[in-house]
């Protein structure tokens, strides 16, 4: 049995990955500063192969002891997104740069740990020319500090010269969706579904806009995927995670959840000045290691909309459901 390093584990993405990799007997341990708290863990905090600590990830002495006898590492912490890292940026450079550094070159020195996997964005894409796809091989763009960073990390650890049994992997994730232990609204699925399932009038600035969306669930398994991959198909690799199918606009977005919600009320504000504007291909991880998504947005929103009518959460618009 392998034990496996999550930082952000009480995050949106983490806390599902945590689940995932506790059903398919790994040992983890989870690491988080838990700014947003800990109830998303729980449900496993109790797991006999799952191990929780506090912990500040720039911090050294707080780091170092975790990474005895870990096999791999799944880095996920973070500040995210565009408005928490444009909210604070010193704290952001500090842990999606500095701290991440850090870690990385920590899990370097350790022979015993042997993959080292970073959660990355397609936000670093920024805007696309023409009206194709982008992927892998694309020039990035970044338009914001939190893809900057992302960016920044992600070619330190391309460039950085590891020893031969240390494999590294980037995974740049779609904009994810889709209910989480630690669920957030200050994403454009979750929050339109919000809105639209309270009766609220959703404004969409920027309605022709293009995005990938892929649901948490599917992020999550991508990370186990790569885990247990062959290291030679991921060693120093970059994958976008998602599926090509799942590009929408904006209005798409809208008009789907529009059929599900009964007079729902919706308003277009055009803009042309939004500097992230992308169709990924995500042929990559598909041919090279099989990945699939198991769900869609069709569904998802379905799901989604019945989750808040019925009432699971007393407020959704509680602010401890965003980042900032």
């Amino acid at each position: 049995m392998r034990t496996i390093l999550v930082t952000g584990a009480a995050g949106y993405i983490g806390s599902v990955l945590v689940k995932q990799l506790l059903e398919k007997k790994y040992k983890v341990i989870g690491f988080d500063i838990l700014n947003f708290g800990g109830e998303s863990l729980l449900s496993v905090y109790n797991h006999p192969n799952f191990k929780f600590i506090k912990g500040d990830i720039r911090i050294k002495n707080d780091i170092e002891p975790l990474l005895n006898g870990v096999d791999a590492v799944v880095h996920l912490a973070a500040i995210v997104g565009d408005p928490a890292c444009a909210k604070q940026p010193t704290i952001a450079e500090e842990t999606n740069w500095k701290a991440s550094k850090m870690l990385f070159n920590l899990s370097h020195e350790k022979a015993n740990i042997k993959k080292f996997i970073f959660a990355s964005t397609c936000s670093n894409y920024g805007k696309m020319d023409g009206d194709g796809f982008v992927d892998e091989n694309s020039p990035l763009k970044p338009v914001s500090l939190y893809a900057k960073l992302k960016v920044q990390f992600e070619n330190y650890i391309t460039e950085h010269e590891t020893r031969s049994d240390f494999c590294v992997t980037t995974l740049r994730f779609a904009t994810v969706y889709g209910i989480s232990p630690r669920i957030r609204f200050d994403l454009t699925v979750n929050e339109f579904i919000r809105e639209l399932t309270f009766g609220r009038e959703l404004v969409i600035f920027g309605e022709q806009f293009w995005r990938p969306y892929c649901h948490v669930e599917d992020l999550a398994r991508a990370c186990i995927i790569v885990l247990e991959a062959d290291a030679n198909k991921v060693n120093n690799q970059v994958f976008g995670v998602g599926d090509t199918k799942e590009n929408y606009q904006k209005k798409m977005l809208a008009e789907i959840m529009s059929k599900i919600i009964p007079n729902s009320k919706i308003k277009y504000v055009h803009k042309e000045d939004d500097p992230r504007d992308y169709r990924v291909s995500f042929a990559k991880i598909y041919n090279e290691l099989g990945f699939t998504i198991t769900r869609r947005i069709h569904g998802s929103v379905e799901n989604l909309y019945k989750f808040l009518k019925d009432g699971m959460l007393l407020n959704p618009y509680d602010t401890r459901y965003q980042n900032i």
